[in-house]
């Protein structure tokens, strides 16, 4: 299926790896020019050589934190003066503070500020800098990654939980004020995704990765390509009439009917 955003500007934050890069590759795969946006230098150049060389788009690194009103104003004007401004928007955030904690131990009010900031504050930051210039476009995507934790709440994800359903509240309002200028936003909320990409602790174990399994009836892990389809779906023409919706992308582990 052409998606038809040939041509079109795709800003995707948090996405010198992980599953922003991922992202940001599924994009330029469909034949979308790619803004890359995150802290690290290094790592948002070796991407976006990665996208130049694979599908022959253009991808512009961006250094700046999602959290900085000043970078994020940086952001917006630099995507003006050298792409034109953006038509897509993915708001992919980092992660929580780790170790993952019960929520009657997440008592530390800096682990929550961190929270708050890079998964909430975040999004803010990026939409109030680049929504004014889509708007005026008459036509746009926003997408962001959520957690299916929204919807059905996890063990020691409530630092996750709390801002990232902060995040589906915002979207949705942002969907019902915006979509008289022909932009769509929504929200995509994985759960269950395989991370051996991950070279970190925030990669699962071996017990963890097969606890997880069982929590859907697919008994398998969800791929980053399943989870970039979905987003890049969300970013396409097709996709117009989708407005105001999180799209779960967990394997059916979510046991409620809405």
């Amino acid at each position: 299926m052409d998606l038809r955003i040939k041509g079109k500007i795709a800003l995707v934050t948090a996405s010198s790896g992980g599953m922003g890069r991922n992202i940001a590759h599924a994009l330029a795969a469909e034949g979308a020019n790619i803004a890359l946006f995150a802290r690290s230098a290094e790592k948002l150049a070796e991407v976006a050589a990665e996208i130049e060389r694979s599908y022959g788009v253009r991808a512009l690194p961006i250094v700046g934190d999602m959290t900085s009103t000043e970078d994020t104003a940086r952001l917006a004007s630099t995507l003006e003066r050298e792409m034109g401004g953006t038509d897509i928007v993915i708001l992919n955030t980092a992660r929580p503070p780790n170790p993952i904690r019960t929520t009657i131990d997440e008592n530390d009010p800096n682990r929550w500020k961190e929270a708050y900031d890079n998964q909430l504050l975040s999004v803010i930051q990026v939409v109030s800098a680049v929504l004014p210039g889509m708007t005026q476009r008459g036509w746009g995507r926003v997408v962001a990654v959520t957690s299916a934790s929204v919807k059905q709440p996890m063990p020691h994800h409530s630092l996750s939980t709390v801002f990232r359903a902060g995040v589906t509240a915002y979207m949705k309002h942002l969907a019902n004020e915006v979509g008289q200028h022909g932009i769509t936003v929504n929200c995509v909320a994985p759960a269950l995704i395989d991370t051996s990409h991950r070279n970190s602790a925030a990669a699962y174990s071996a017990s963890q990765t097969e606890a997880r399994k069982r929590l859907t009836p697919l008994g398998r892990l969800g791929t980053q390509e399943e989870i970039s389809s979905v987003v890049t779906f969300l970013a396409s023409v097709q996709a117009g009439f989708i407005n105001g919706a999180t799209v779960p992308v967990e394997g059916g582990m979510v046991g409620s009917l809405y």
